[in-house]
């Protein structure tokens, strides 16, 4: 088995799988999923399927038995101490099961850097340290902030009139479709595979405050942007009509250090590689996010919600 995609569910494995069926052979590749019960819907499609539960040590050597490539997308938890124990089991099972070369989804909080304290990439950087740690030979692609997932950042719905923000900085949003048609490159040419990590960005960094501008321009909006201190943002944020997705004191206070890293330029890195992969210029946050509000005025992100997530 040539290639197998972690996460084949989720949006951005699903895009990387997708790509990799137009150039790979249907013996060559197979998904994968935590959910067994999802098998149906790949092999409907022809498309074999492997069992991979984060959880599970068994199940996971047993889906990469064989594999050269396999793609390690991270997992979806915001709890790191669970996430730290998931990918600890993926990275022994891909060494007890000798795989060529692991590609792991990182973020692109820090840029080149691995000093970053945004709670997001500290998992990734210990994920990181894992993998290198373990003898494998791997790249860690940072991956770049989702400009699909900007109400998350914004703590943004259609009915909100104010966003608060404790700080703001550049962030070179890339569009998550073409991050996923990226990594299936990345993994297809092998040009990296020496590099144990590359940066996959937008081609121009915008900040929060910026996309506020935007939105009320294309959807004739009228929202405020009000830049509060920490304390402010949190006890906003948990008042009984402070947020629409009822994520809670815990992952307001969290979030905090997303911000600080934004202000303290973590997301500004832009890095040509994405376009050289794509052999076009990538899309920017401003054109992602104007196709969505034209196609939806009141778009919404699904991890922005409690119940949605």
């Amino acid at each position: 088995m040539k290639f197998l995609i972690t996460g084949a569910t989720g949006g951005l494995g699903k895009g990387v799988l997708s790509h990799l069926a137009k150039h790979v052979p249907g013996e060559d590749f197979a998904a994968s999923s935590s959910r067994a019960d999802a098998a149906r819907q790949f092999e409907d499609d022809g498309i074999q399927f492997r069992h991979a539960d984060y959880d599970d040590l068994d199940s996971l050597k047993k889906a990469f038995q064989d594999v050269e490539k396999l793609l390690f997308v991270s997992s979806s938890t915001f709890d790191n101490e669970k996430r730290t124990i998931q990918h600890g089991n993926v990275i022994a099972a891909a060494k007890t099961a000798g795989v060529r070369h692991v590609y792991y989804t990182s973020l692109a909080f820090g840029g080149y850097k691995t000093t970053s304290s945004v709670s997001l990439q500290t998992a990734h950087l210990a994920t990181e340290a894992l993998l290198e740690k373990s003898g494998l030979n791997y790249t860690s692609v940072r991956e770049g902030i989702y400009a699909e997932a900007f109400p998350l950042y914004l703590d943004w719905f259609p009915s909100t009139q104010t966003v608060f923000l404790p700080a703001d900085g550049p962030v070179a949003f890339a569009s998550r479709s073409e991050l996923a048609e990226a990594t299936a490159m990345l993994m297809l040419k092998g040009t990296h595979d020496t590099s144990t990590m590359v940066l996959l960005t937008g081609p121009k960094a915008y900040t929060l405050t910026s996309l506020v501008h935007l939105l009320n321009k294309v959807t004739s909006r009228n929202i405020q942007v009000k830049r509060v201190s920490n304390e402010e943002f949190v006890r906003e944020k948990t008042k009984p009509d402070g947020d629409v997705g009822g994520k809670g004191e815990a992952f307001f206070s969290s979030i905090l250090s997303w911000y600080q890293g934004m202000a303290e330029g973590d997301c500004e890195t832009v890095d040509p590689l994405m376009g050289e992969l794509l052999g076009r210029a990538p899309m920017d946050a401003e054109e992602v996010i104007r196709r969505l509000l034209e196609g939806d005025r009141d778009y919404e992100w699904h991890q922005n919600s409690v119940k949605k997530a």
